[in-house]
């Protein structure tokens, strides 16, 4: 999203003009995202060089705008110690014009850059994705104990940097991914069973770097924000088993290869919490959920709106929360005097049953809007903090009371929109999809109904 824009609506104009409700939420979420962009969390955060040399390697939607903003940090205030590296990010997640070089040195560019950025697929991994991981594999070897590697982690990495565990192919990893992914499974269950399919997570990518010190920034995109499950923990020590791996894909009803049953029956643990090889690395999460809510609610109380927070870490069936919400939202216009802005965060499921296109902000969305029925006096927003929602291009979509009208008019089905997953058309059809392009930083979803007194 684009950089914050100074108010221009007031609560009051709310109920006079419904476009003021649609531009204030679209704000919100623009300072919500902002707040947890790269660019704000890194410039005052550098590690001093260490004797040796400081290598970058990283993975995620965030990871090329993090390796930029290290990467102008380190040039403003230490630019004679060593720095290089690589990291790999989403195809049209690179970098930006403002990360180049050359307005700050005549001849730069691209090419002076000290950190490599790559690019591959995602939320499926491709042959990009197999040799970024090799790359990195590669850079770490052969590292002493007065080096340090800087790791910069995101959602997303995961698919971005897949290596198969020994006789796992990538081509088993994509339909064991596809499968979890259209199984509903949370993103908890989807990343044990990466982990433990892997030759670079759950810890490996830092055991093979080892004895050098590993420092892993991390921005969160998993509920509850445990750091090992973000981008599947390449450089973090892992707790689960390849037991409960297996576990999980039984549950789902996901059929896997007699390779990928061998590998989990073989029981390759990752490095585990107690390894003394981890005792020298650090780690810390630089943003989360609870950071672009906060910046939101922050906004919203100057504007004189009430909030309530239902909390960052929500997970469940996206168009069940939908409703669930929907009806929250009616229950609280009751008796109400004053604007009230609702808030949650997390990152729902959808458990594909239809051809349609749609990812789980849309599908929320969808929920909630079946659920209100054209309420009036109820606006909502629903975006995935990374600018994609699912595999399309849009962040999300934004709904209001008016959005039913044009509904009828234009001879839309909504519940057999829903039925199919096809969300996304729905929402394109009445030209309330929210498109931001790539926001370069990922969080997870940010979630906001307004709710205006019934004499508004």
């Amino acid at each position: 999203m684009n950089a914050p824009s100074p108010r221009t609506v007031s609560p009051e104009a709310f109920g006079e003009r419904p476009e003021a409700a649609r531009a204030w939420l679209e704000r919100l979420g623009e300072i919500a995202v902002s707040a947890v962009h790269p660019d704000t969390l890194l410039p005052d955060r550098l590690p001093e060089p260490p004797a040796g040399r400081t290598l970058v390697v990283g993975a995620g939607k965030a990871a090329a705008a993090m390796a930029a903003a290290l990467e102008r940090a380190w040039d403003a205030h230490q630019p004679e110690a060593p720095l290089s590296g690589l990291v790999v990010t989403r195809y049209g997640h690179g970098p930006q014009p403002s990360d180049s070089k050359e307005q700050d040195a005549p001849g730069g560019g691209d090419a002076d850059r000290r950190i490599e950025i790559l690019e591959a697929s995602h939320p499926m991994p491709d042959d990009l994705s197999e040799k970024a991981a090799r790359r990195m594999l590669e850079a770490v070897d052969g590292l002493g104990e007065d080096d340090l590697v800087i790791a910069l982690i995101s959602g997303g990495g995961s698919a971005l940097m897949t290596l198969p565990a020994a006789g796992v192919s990538l081509a088993e990893k994509q339909a064991i991914n596809k499968a979890l992914l259209r199984s509903g499974a949370p993103i908890g269950e989807i990343n044990t069973v990466r982990r433990h399919l892997s030759a670079i997570k759950g810890g490996r990518l830092a055991a093979a770097a080892h004895p050098a010190r590993v420092l892993t920034w991390l921005i969160s995109d998993v509920p509850g924000d445990e750091a090992s499950l973000i981008a599947s923990g390449p450089t973090l020590p892992d707790a689960s088993t390849p037991d409960e791996a297996l576990a999980i894909l039984e549950r789902r009803g996901i059929e896997v290869s007699a390779a990928v049953r061998r590998q989990l029956e073989a029981n390759h643990e990752a490095p585990r919490p107690d390894d003394p090889g981890f005792a020298r690395d650090e780690s810390e999460i630089l943003a989360r959920a609870r950071d672009a809510l906060a910046a939101g609610r922050a906004a919203a109380e100057a504007d004189a709106v009430e909030v309530r927070l239902l909390g960052d870490d929500l997970e469940g069936e996206a168009r069940e929360l939908g409703r669930e919400h929907a009806r929250m939202a009616l229950e609280a216009q009751t008796g109400l005097e004053r604007p009230l802005l609702i808030l949650s965060g997390g990152e729902t499921s959808v458990t594909v049953a239809g051809d349609g296109r749609g990812g789980r902000n849309v599908e929320y969305l969808l929920g909630l809007f079946t659920a209100l029925e054209g309420a009036a006096g109820i606006h909502a927003l629903a975006i995935d903090t990374d600018g994609i929602d699912g595999s399309e291009d849009n962040a999300g979509a934004i709904v209001g009371p008016g959005c039913w009208a044009r509904m009828g008019e234009l001879g839309l089905d909504a519940d057999a929109y829903l039925s199919r997953n096809d969300a996304y058309s729905f929402f394109e059809a009445l030209d309330d999809l929210i498109v931001t392009g790539p926001t370069r930083t990922n969080v997870n979803d940010f979630r906001a109904i307004l709710v205006l007194p019934r004499n508004s």
